[in-house]
């Protein structure tokens, strides 16, 4: 079963997120969030299983639930072993623990100037060895532990999509789209492309009426010299891309493929571009066509 799946029984799927101040519990609830999860963030230990049980009652909405748990819970945390222990009896329960050494909780907290929770009076090592002291437990106890030591945002991210994303949630989310420059470039393009270097159909009178979809214009705009190449290139290019996009935890990308008017050449460039970028499979694709319809 998937992690990010209800169980062959239909339980919930629950996710406990806990471990040490710093090393990411903020930015693993974001990113549970964008895989779809309903997530509450900073939840006291007491109220874990009220908002379980008022989530239970929407299981068909809110089939996963993600909730993290800090030191701040106390001594409430001597009854979470036995708080997990009893949820497991009618839900699929997980415990992620989120660790980082020593040093890179200093510098993280120096980064941000902002006190350990359990400082105190003394140093920032100080309330770093007295949370360790109280979540070891927890920490032996859970199902997976994530060392993000030596991970930035980013990477936490990427490694929580990989392990807990369903098959769709790990592929990046293109949108090929076609437009005319005498409208604009579209504010959302991440790269933008521009066939004006190609004879325009819209001069052949048997053409003109006709758009990129049709294979007469197609047919006539692949004929030119230079539209295969370009294709070619293109598609060699954006695979270091895409992967690049993939490994930054960039998930929805538009390519921009503009024309003057946005009917002829953009339109059959986008048309063949989507097709070939279909044949990944790490890729999600769509195609739109922005002016097409315009007079």
């Amino acid at each position: 079963m998937s992690s990010a799946e209800i169980d062959g029984e239909g339980r919930q799927h629950i996710m406990i997120v806990t471990g040490m101040s710093g090393a990411g519990r903020s930015t693993a609830c974001k990113a549970f969030e964008d895989l779809d999860w309903f997530v509450v963030d900073n939840l006291p230990p007491q109220m874990i299983r009220p908002l379980i049980e008022v989530a239970g009652k929407a299981r068909d909405s809110l089939p996963k639930l993600a909730v993290s748990v800090d030191v701040r819970g106390g001594h409430l945390l001597e009854e979470f072993t036995a708080l997990v222990g009893g949820l497991r009896e009618t839900h699929e329960v997980d415990v992620l623990f989120l660790d980082a050494t020593d040093g890179t909780l200093v510098r993280r907290f120096e980064a941000v100037r902002r006190p350990h929770p359990l400082q105190g009076n003394g140093t920032i090592l100080d309330g770093i060895a007295r949370e360790r002291s109280r979540l070891q437990e927890i920490r032996e106890a859970s199902d997976i532990v994530i060392d993000t030591s030596e991970l930035n945002g980013h990477q936490l991210v990427t490694r929580i999509v990989k392990r807990f994303g369903e098959a769709d949630q790990n592929k990046v989310a293109v949108t090929v789209q076609s437009f005319g420059f005498k409208y604009g470039i579209p504010t959302d393009a991440d790269l933008v492309v521009d066939m004006r270097f190609l004879p325009n159909p819209f001069w052949e009178p048997e053409l003109r009426a006709f758009n990129g979809r049709d294979k007469r214009v197609s047919d006539y705009v692949f004929d030119q010299e230079g539209a295969d190449e370009f294709l070619t290139h293109y598609i060699e290019m954006l695979d270091p891309v895409l992967r690049g996009y993939e490994r930054e935890n960039k998930r929805h990308v538009t390519l921009a493929v503009g024309c003057t008017g946005g009917k002829h050449r953009s339109v059959a460039m986008t048309e063949r571009i989507a097709s070939l970028l279909r044949e990944r499979d790490d890729t999600i694709i769509s195609v739109r066509h922005r002016d097409l319809g315009r007079e």
